[in-house]
C-alpha cells in the first residue's frame, strides 16, 4: 500500500500545484522555460502514475475488504462511467454544449469516474485510489472555476451537432472500453 500512496502523493501532488501554489508554478515555469517545465512535469507525472499502477497491483494481491457493495451499485457505476466518457469527449470536441455549459468537462469526468468506482468497490486500496482522485477533482474543479471568474473567461456557445457528436463519441468510447479494454488492461471485466 505504501507504493500506491507514494504514487498518489507524487501524481496528485504535482497535479495540484495549480490549485495551491499557482504563483510558484508560474515563476518556476518562467525560470525553467516552457519546454523544460513540460518535460519535468511529464517525467514526474509518469513516475507517479507508474507507482500508482504498481502499488495498486500489489495491493490487489492482499485486499483488505472494508465493505461489500450491493449488486445494484455495478449498474449505477456503469451508467456513471458512460457519463464520465461523455465528459471526457466533451473536453476534446470543439464547440459542444457540454463544455460551453460546464466549462471543465475533463475534471468532471474524473469526478464521475472516481465516484462510479467508489460505489462498486469496497477494498481499502480501491477506496484510497478513487477517493483520492475524487477529492483532487473536486478541488481542481473549484480552483478552475475561480480562475475562470478572476480572468473573466467566456466560453463560446456550443452547437447541437457538436454536442450530439460528443454524446455519441462518449457512449462509443465507454462501450469499447467496458467490453474490450477494461478486462485486459485493468484485470476486471465490468460485464
Amino acid at each position: 500500500m505504501t507504493i500506491l500512496i507514494l504514487g498518489l502523493i507524487i501524481f496528485l501532488g504535482l497535479h495540484s500545484v495549480r490549485i495551491f501554489v499557482e504563483d510558484w508554478r508560474n515563476a518556476t515555469r518562467a525560470r525553467l522555460g516552457e519546454n523544460a517545465w513540460k518535460g519535468l512535469y511529464s517525467v514526474i507525472s509518469v513516475l507517479g502514475l507508474v507507482l500508482i499502477v504498481w502499488g495498486y497491483s500489489l495491493a490487489r494481491q492482499a485486499p483488505v475488504v472494508v465493505w461489500t457493495p450491493p449488486p445494484f451499485t455495478r449498474h449505477l457505476s456503469a451508467l456513471l462511467a458512460v457519463i464520465a466518457f461523455i465528459f471526457l469527449a466533451a473536453a476534446y470536441i470543439p464547440r459542444n454544449g457540454i463544455k460551453a455549459k460546464l466549462h471543465h468537462p475533463m475534471t468532471l469526468g474524473v469526478k464521475t469516474w472516481a465516484l462510479a468506482h467508489l460505489l462498486c468497490n469496497g477494498t481499502l486500496h480501491d477506496i484510497l485510489l478513487f477517493a483520492s482522485f475524487l477529492v483532487w477533482a473536486v478541488l481542481l474543479f473549484r480552483a478552475s472555476r475561480q480562475r475562470d471568474r478572476a480572468a473573466g473567461t467566456v466560453y463560446l456557445d456550443g452547437s447541437g451537432g457538436a454536442t450530439a457528436l460528443t454524446i455519441v463519441a462518449g457512449i462509443a468510447g465507454a462501450l469499447v472500453f467496458a467490453l474490450w479494454l477494461h478486462g485486459p488492461l485493468i484485470g476486471v471485466r465490468p460485464f
